[in-house]
């Protein structure tokens, strides 16, 4: 059972004493106590309460969309949070779930700072406005905002990373399996009509032409980051409408948890690393957490961090791609693709860690929309603006090509 952060704090005086006592007269098996001196970072102080800091410790707190241990998003970020647990020293991390975008969420961010966290960590896109809002009122607090495109470069910083290289190379996947089934379509379980859901099913269906010139991709809008019931119920309309293998942008593995009832289709879940455990999930684009969030936090500490807009890409490892990932292996329904199609993934991912091949590279030219007209001509990239944005683009941050088109193949109208 969770211990109260007050149970917590007497526990650890307690064990705090004893092994100073047992080191002072020689006992046999102190190092025994003393390792009970640390914090068990997997019991994190946190729910839908609101958390206490820890007088003396550097407070972190994470603010969750969804619960913690969702099997995707807020699941991934919740890692994050016990890898800082476990890597940096003098710190307590605690955390709030299932708060909803907006008004809430305004309210949670406020209760935390008034309470003393010395850095809040927000992980939806729908936070970004009451975090700004509430940073303003409190800056001698760190504000860091995952996802999303402001900052207000005081105490209110972005970021995000580059998910469409792993989408790129899924995209790549799931056409070698479509082909190779003879059916070449596939379906997109996209969230929220926002650019980053443009920009992911774009890479997608980019990196499905790479292996299957000819297959096209269908899109259902659920409006929903979790939701078990609707995310089901848009999986088995993409197979009813004749998908062969579908990829989410929210949370649960339903995607894959349909494909294996099905039995011949194959789903793509997302965002965490143990989400793909279903014989017919084809591979998992996941995010890695801790490493930023813990560089950002040892920075907040040291009075070295400028908030501003960070998005990182493969090389820095807060991504990867389930099966192909140093340890992993690969999944059935990918073990059978042709071995040229494998070792493109292979070798492409193998760049991206390099840093030879970022997400500039996933939309490079020659791109067409669904239309047939040009977005990018040959030798032509997107710039990180035009990633981000919905045109125009916000103030001082214009894009000129944006995200708000579809890519050759998508069966889908713009929201």
């Amino acid at each position: 059972h969770r211990m109260s952060m007050r149970s917590w704090a007497k526990y650890a005086r307690v064990t705090m004493a004893g092994a100073l006592l047992a080191s002072a007269i020689g006992v046999s098996g102190a190092p025994i106590v003393a390792a009970q001196e640390e914090t068990d970072c997997s019991d994190i102080a946190g729910g839908v309460d609101f958390p206490e800091t820890v007088d003396g410790k550097f407070n972190v707190a994470m603010v969750l969309i969804g619960p913690h241990n969702d099997g995707g998003w807020s699941q991934a970020h919740f890692e994050g949070l016990q890898y800082m647990c476990e890597n940096m020293d003098e710190t307590h991390v605690a955390y709030m779930e299932n708060v909803a975008e907006g008004a809430d969420a305004e309210q949670v961010f406020r209760s935390l700072a008034r309470k003393g966290f010395d850095y809040i960590i927000g992980t939806s896109f729908g936070f970004m406005d009451p975090m700004e809002l509430v940073a303003e009122e409190f800056p001698d607090t760190m504000f860091l905002h995952v996802s999303g495109y402001k900052s207000n470069g005081e105490n209110f910083g972005n970021i995000m990373g580059a998910m469409e290289d792993m989408k790129y190379l899924a995209g790549m996947l799931a056409g070698s399996r479509a082909k190779l089934d003879g059916n070449p379509k596939t379906g997109y379980m996209a969230t929220f009509p926002i650019p980053e859901e443009l920009r992911l099913g774009n890479a997608f269906q980019l990196g499905a032409l790479e292996t299957c010139p000819e297959c096209t991709m269908d899109v259902r809008w659920i409006n929903t980051w979790h939701d078990p019931a609707i995310e089901r119920e848009a999986a088995a309309s993409l197979f009813d409408s004749g998908s062969q293998v579908v990829f989410t942008g929210a949370d649960t593995p339903a995607p894959a948890a349909v494909a294996e009832e099905l039995g011949d289709k194959w789903g793509i879940t997302y965002d965490w690393q143990g989400s793909c455990t279903s014989p017919n999930c084809l591979t998992a684009p996941y995010w890695l957490w801790g490493a930023e969030y813990t560089r950002i936090g040892e920075e907040i500490q040291a009075g070295t961090y400028t908030p501003g807009w960070e998005y990182f890409d493969a090389e820095t490892g807060g991504m990867g791609l389930y099966g192909f990932m140093e340890g992993e292996e690969l999944t059935p329904g990918v073990a059978e693709l042709p071995e040229e199609d494998v070792q493109l993934v292979r070798d492409t991912l193998a760049a991206m860690l390099a840093g030879e091949f970022d997400r500039f590279d996933v939309f490079a030219g020659p791109i067409i929309d669904n239309e047939g007209n040009e977005v990018l001509a040959e030798g032509e990239k997107l710039v990180q603006n035009d990633l981000d944005q919905f045109p125009p683009g916000a103030e001082g941050l214009e894009c000129e090509t944006c995200m708000y088109w579809w890519a050759e193949g998508v069966e889908a109208a713009l929201p």
